[in-house]
């Protein structure tokens, strides 16, 4: 079995794409706590009052203001970098907003990736006689399988589409990470690519525009009802820090068995998937207030049921989620409390989250905090 995380990642170099954004910025956080050396490739924040702005991040790492889509600059600086790990996160992330800017999702989402890929290739041609092998995460969602809402459980080799132009670009970034990983990094290749697919991700520090947890933060402070727009529909909710964990533990592992050079599923337990409703009312525990129906059935389309499995995490990486979904809504709306009644700074707050998962994962025996 491999070391625990502070052993793998300290004073190895990564390269993050994305670490301006919600998950990349916890990822950061994360990796800087393990000892990384992080280089970060992003566009601006999305607002001044980013997580990643709340962290100072910008300060503690290579930051690197680049777009995805600028192939020759991402080439350049990932070359340059020389990264042991890549984690790959940059996209247009948001089913709504790619209903506004189609294009603008596909190139960032499905042709960010191939730019990617295609460094990889030439970074690949460069370690070639060093054979020090790279380990690169590619993070697609939950939503690339072709889901009908018939309530199956989707497996990794189910077939993968997309009924909106976010859902469809990333099921062709996965097309695309499986057609290069078997043209040009096979098992014996010194890149080892994997790509996961994570459930919906909540957590403290997210500001995002129509997402369901910043969307009832939003009206909770303004002291307003949370509108509701799919009340029913049943996501596969966890905190930000179990795809996250998954992520580093998949690295990790790939370093050491370049067969794992696969897609994998990170998600809840099956058993816990939940409604938006029971979300917002689960987290109106902590934050007191009410509710609005707002769903409009000339809305534009979104999977109302969505479940995935996480048998193959839990057969080859000996990966399972830590936090039931109480737990999750508690953690998430005690984050944004503290930062809203300014308990403690939001790296406190992040830093001590980051601890308490390691708590549950050392208690559950996970693998890598043994």
């Amino acid at each position: 079995m491999l070391a625990p995380f502070s052993n793998i990642y300290r004073n190895k170099k990564v390269f993050l794409t994305g670490h301006t954004g919600f998950k990349g910025s916890w990822l950061a956080e994360w990796l800087l706590l393990l000892g990384a050396e992080v280089y970060g490739y992003a566009l601006e924040p999305s607002s001044s009052t980013s997580l990643f702005h709340q962290l100072g991040l910008a300060s503690r790492l290579h930051h690197h203001i680049a777009d995805i889509r600028d192939p020759s600059l991402l080439e350049k600086c990932l070359l340059s970098f020389q990264p042991d790990f890549i984690f790959h996160l940059a996209a247009q992330p948001l089913v709504r907003y790619s209903y506004a800017q189609p294009r603008e999702t596909y190139e960032t989402n499905v042709m960010g990736t191939i730019h990617l890929l295609e460094a990889l290739r030439k970074l690949q041609h460069l370690h070639h006689s060093s054979r020090v092998p790279i380990a690169a995460v590619m993070i697609t969602t939950d939503k690339v399988y072709r889901n009908h809402g018939h309530g199956i459980c989707f497996h990794e080799e189910d077939s993968l589409g997309g009924h909106d132009p976010y859902s469809s670009s990333k099921a062709m970034a996965e097309i695309a990470i499986e057609a290069y990983r078997h043209s040009y990094f096979k098992t014996n290749s010194l890149v080892r690519i994997a790509s996961a697919r994570a459930g919906n991700v909540i957590g403290g520090g997210d500001d995002a525009e129509d997402r369901i947890v910043p969307d009832c933060v939003r009206a909770l402070q303004k002291g307003e009802s949370i509108p509701l727009r799919h009340p029913g529909s049943i996501r596969p909710w966890q905190h930000v820090l179990e795809p996250l964990g998954a992520y580093l533990w998949l690295g990790a592992r790939l370093m050491k068995e370049p067969s794992l050079a696969q897609a994998f599923n990170f998600g809840p337990n099956p058993k816990e998937n939940y409604h938006v409703l029971d979300l917002v009312l689960e987290f109106l525990k902590y934050w007191p207030g009410d509710w609005k129906d707002v769903s409009d059935p000339n809305a534009l389309y979104e999977a109302p049921l969505l479940h995935l499995s996480i048998d193959k995490a839990a057969d080859l990486l000996g990966w399972q989620p830590l936090w039931t979904f109480q737990e999750t809504i508690a953690q998430t709306a005690l984050w944004y409390r503290s930062h809203h009644e300014q308990k403690r700074s939001d790296v406190e707050m992040t830093q001590h989250q980051i601890g308490s998962y390691l708590t549950a994962a050392k208690k559950a025996n996970a693998p890598w905090a043994s």
